[in-house]
């Protein structure tokens, strides 16, 4: 049998989509199972809409997730003299034929139609026309049936009269996206085809080219689930977030998003979700994916990015987490110092600086509706005042600091019916103070980073404002 080999082709017209990494990742976590081979191909033949800074970004993002491909990097419109041939061998064959019709005339005509059928008419099939400018070249669509094995759907067929007698080349010599994939999957030896369910439609058009191309053994054909929202609709660009490279911005680490992805549509068999990528090249399989679609749950993706982040060593976490504080001495020696109380608390890197940026701002910023609600008790005016008396003297440990909130709560009165000091109150009115924020680092190991004279001085402000 020969080496399983699969491609990821994307088009270099928008960022690295989600969706498109899952199909990258399946593609990769097959070949890498199977002992096959993993190619790269760039479909740029789209000059209009193809920028080479997308490329870039296809290519860093596929690295950032651990995606490496065999091989050098094949670029389709490198291969524009092999579409080309293929088109010349289809009109030699009489299995194409040019169109002039435009977009309005095809509507039109389908509107008059009584059968209820849209799409191409088959309006110039017998018509004998010649190329001119603005016409197209259209694929001459045989009776029958088109039927495939699908690793992931299972026996797929179209009736041939359902499929449109489609576009294959511009009257300009440009060809189509579904002329070239096909031509450059089987001249590169592509015997594995795994993409997303979007594509189902196109791949009854590939399997009539290749047939009347002759191109031989047709490859095997997996396509993969759909990505929805929690609507279940389409992840759609414009209103769910899909950009690999904005993951990556706001601090999700690849191997927590590799192994995410690698969980929609396919699962292991002992439902241990998070686990290494070798063990998930090891049990992945082609035939396990389900044919549903998968949701795109945000909310999985970062309490697994959450895990990940727990499970770094300390020195790996501040290496990562350095990219998200300020290049500054003061803020990386805190984060140096900070780092296990920080790294058991956040889900997303980019949380680091909401954590500690306290700690090296002259003025925090204020969460104003947390303020608002600590200080609408009287008595956490009452533990503004005493805790600064008994902090300014205080040990400046976090023994020291916690006690001295503790006796500012007790002389507030926030004593609850045992006669305990009801802690987590009392330090509500002093967190705001002091950090801005309702929620962030343990108060006590905080107020110790922050300083004696940074403390005094930012409570003494919030007693003003709570006064005012």
């Amino acid at each position: 049998m020969s080496t399983p080999r699969c491609r990821f082709a994307p088009s270099p017209t928008g960022y690295l989509h989600v969706g498109s990494a899952q199909s990258a990742l399946f593609n990769w976590l097959f070949a890498r199972g199977s002992g096959g081979e993993f190619v790269l191909r760039i479909e740029d033949t789209d000059a209009e809409r193809n920028r080479p800074e997308l490329t870039d970004n296809i290519l860093d993002m596929l690295r950032w997730l651990g995606i490496d491909w065999d091989g050098e990097i094949v670029h389709q419109s490198d291969r524009l003299d092999r579409h080309l041939a293929a088109v010349e061998k289809l009109e030699a064959a009489g299995a194409v034929y040019w169109c002039d019709c435009t977009r309005d005339e095809i509507d039109a005509r389908n509107k008059a139609r009584k059968d209820g059928r849209t799409g191409y008419d088959r309006h110039c099939r017998d018509r004998g026309l010649e190329k001119a400018p603005g016409s197209a070249l259209r694929f001459r669509v045989p009776d029958g049936k088109t039927s495939w094995p699908d690793k992931v759907r299972g026996e797929v067929t179209f009736e041939n009269i359902n499929v449109d007698d489609f576009v294959v080349s511009r009257s300009t010599g440009a060809p189509l996206f579904v002329l070239a994939n096909t031509v450059d999957d089987a001249e590169t030896g592509i015997n594995h085809v795994i993409r997303g369910e979007d594509h189902v439609n196109n791949t009854a058009k590939y399997l009539l080219l290749w047939q009347a191309l002759g191109f031989g053994e047709v490859p095997t054909f997996a396509h993969l689930p759909l990505l929805v929202n929690e609507q279940r609709k389409k992840l759609s660009k414009r209103r769910d977030p899909v950009s690999v490279a904005d993951f990556k911005a706001e601090g999700y680490l690849p191997e927590a998003m590799r192994n995410y992805l690698a969980l929609l549509g396919w699962g292991p068999k002992d439902d241990i979700e998070i686990r290494p990528i070798e063990e998930i090249v090891a049990m992945f399989r082609i035939e396990d994916v389900s044919s549903s679609p998968a949701f795109f749950d945000v909310k999985k993706l970062l309490h697994i990015n959450g895990e990940y982040i727990r499970a770094l060593t300390r020195e790996d976490f501040i290496a990562r987490a350095s990219e998200f504080v300020p290049d500054t001495p003061e803020a990386k020696a805190l984060l140096e110092d900070l780092a296990p109380l920080v790294q058991e608390r956040i889900k997303r890197l980019d949380e680091v600086d909401s954590y500690l940026s306290f700690l090296w701002v002259d003025v925090p910023e204020l969460d104003e509706a947390a303020w608002t609600k600590a200080i609408k008790d009287e008595r956490a005016h009452k533990v503004l005042d005493h805790v600064q008396t008994l902090l300014a003297d205080a040990d400046w440990t976090p023994e020291g600091v916690e006690a001295a909130v503790r006796g500012a709560g007790e002389a507030a009165g926030f004593i609850n019916p045992e006669g305990q000091v009801q802690l987590s109150k009392a330090q509500a009115p002093v967190r705001i103070a002091v950090t801005g924020q309702r929620i962030g680092l343990p108060l006590w190991e905080g107020i110790t980073a922050l300083g004696r004279e940074r403390t005094l001085a930012r409570l003494a402000a919030a007693r003003e404002r709570a006064s005012a």
